[in-house]
């Protein structure tokens, strides 16, 4: 009797998780989250959106590029040359459509049109061209330029939102191992109770202080907790290789989590410094600053430069060149009003209809925006109020899980008494048990949940971190 109380005392005085990890390493949260952020290509691939944003910019700006057009036409046929014509042009660019040009001609040939006579040195000439209608105060090249810089920034945003997805969804995948790691731990602890109590019944039975059918009970016991431990080995297992699809190292080397690593069991801490929780929790919401409304607000923006330029469209385009001439660039007073070549051109579609439509479309975009910006707005604030309630309440539950824990502990302990004195059945010792480990599986489940309402929170607010 003596030696079935020692075992059975021991057992009950055994902690949680009290079996040791021979050689093991920790991976904490804040370095795991590192790691994702650092080396996972789609967070790489967050960054092509920058720079694909950067080579936009600079496609925009290279409309406004000075170019250098030189024309060279000759014909000669039966040892007669037609005509010799060389044209050279220097054109610039600028913000309102106004372009600076500078030219030489040189021809010659017997069948030269007239208008092509030049002086033998060449004729060279300077001027301006000016849109006084369509194409002023906004143009195509304006607008392509203004809407590249909005979509550089909006890019910005978005890029901010893409990795925040993919560091929330790490996380969820780190605490679902933390909750499998903890499970696994939990069944081998009481695995461990269930081989200690059965050897001691064994031992009483062999003596005689003991019913065979106890034997077969705790026997039971002992392959329900080995049944729970082998699930709960696969489901660990699971985990790990969910959460090695978010390990990479330097050029693109996928990561396999190794059996000896194990999640930081005490990890609360460093999820609240990690994801800034307090502060999140506490701060005052201005919706206007998510990343979500910045990238619309751009987007907007944009949508507002592509409206101002489809009704600049429906203006008459009236161009006027005006070009000094001369023989001599060299000698500055030859540039006169008196030798010049100007012109004028002025076209207009007479019902406007492609123009009408386009501006239409363009309306219908931005009111289109305007009512996603509404809606997300609404939205997010919302859902942020509605997680820190819920983060409030998973404080409730962990109170009252953690008070339920140690109410079936104190149970068990007296069962176990009462089992040692003969006033109790092992049918019910192990049913006391069983509702413990129900609980301890309860306030895991109830961690892992607490755990993913933070990385909600988290995800709900765009957050990206520098580690």
């Amino acid at each position: 009797m003596k030696y079935l109380s020692i075992l059975l005392f021991i057992s009950i005085g055994l902690p949680s998780f009290a079996q040791t990890d021979s050689i093991k390493e920790v991976l904490r949260f804040d370095e795991y989250l590192g790691y994702v952020k650092k080396f996972h290509p789609i967070v790489k691939q967050a960054e092509l959106v920058i720079d694909e944003s950067q080579a936009k910019l600079l496609k925009s700006r290279g409309a406004f590029d000075p170019k250098f057009e030189v024309d060279y036409d000759r014909k000669k046929f039966s040892g007669t040359e037609y005509y010799d014509k060389l044209n050279g042009l220097f054109k610039i660019p600028t913000w309102y459509g106004i372009e600076l040009k500078a030219t030489f001609e040189e021809n010659s040939g017997e069948y030269l049109n007239p208008e092509g006579f030049v002086p033998e040195d060449g004729l060279y000439s300077a001027g301006v061209k000016v849109p006084v209608a369509q194409g002023l105060l906004i143009n195509d090249r304006m607008a392509s330029l203004k809407q590249a810089k909005l979509f550089r920034e909006q890019a910005k945003a978005d890029r901010d939102i893409f990795v925040n997805n993919i560091l929330y969804e790490a996380s969820l995948s780190y605490f679902k191992w933390l909750q499998a790691y903890n499970e696994l731990k939990l069944f081998e602890n009481f695995l461990t109770n269930a081989e200690l109590r059965y050897r001691g019944i064994e031992r009483g039975a062999e003596v005689g202080e003991r019913a065979d059918i106890d034997v077969v009970e705790a026997r039971i016991a002992i392959n329900q907790r080995r049944l729970s431990l082998e699930q709960s080995k696969v489901k660990l297992m699971k985990a790990a290789l969910e959460l090695s699809t978010f390990l990479w190292l330097e050029n693109n080397v996928p990561v396999e989590l190794q059996p000896n690593v194990i999640p930081d069991v005490d990890s609360e801490p460093i999820v609240d410094t990690t994801f800034n929780i307090n502060q999140l929790r506490e701060d005052e919401v201005i919706v206007e600053t998510h990343p979500k409304m910045i990238s619309l607000d751009y987007k907007l923006q944009s949508l507002e430069v592509d409206t101002r330029l489809k009704a600049n469209k429906l203006l008459p385009k009236i161009d006027v060149e005006y070009n000094f001439i001369t023989e001599v660039p060299e000698v500055a007073r030859s540039f006169n009003t008196a030798e010049y070549k100007g012109g004028l051109n002025v076209s207009f579609p007479l019902f406007l209809r492609k123009e009408r439509g386009d501006l239409r479309l363009a309306k219908l975009k931005m009111q289109d925006t305007e009512f996603e910006i509404n809606a997300t707005r609404v939205n997010l604030q919302n859902k942020i109020n509605a997680i820190r309630q819920e983060l409030d309440s998973y404080v409730t539950q962990n109170e009252l899980v953690s008070q339920m824990v140690t109410d079936y502990s104190r149970m068990l302990e007296a069962e176990e008494r009462k089992f040692i004195l003969g006033e109790s059945s092992l049918f019910l010792v192990n049913s006391r048990e069983s509702k413990l480990i129900d609980g301890q599986l309860k306030a895991i489940e109830v961690q892992y949940k607490f755990f993913s309402t933070k990385a909600k929170l988290f995800n709900s607010l765009a957050v990206n971190p520098d580690f």
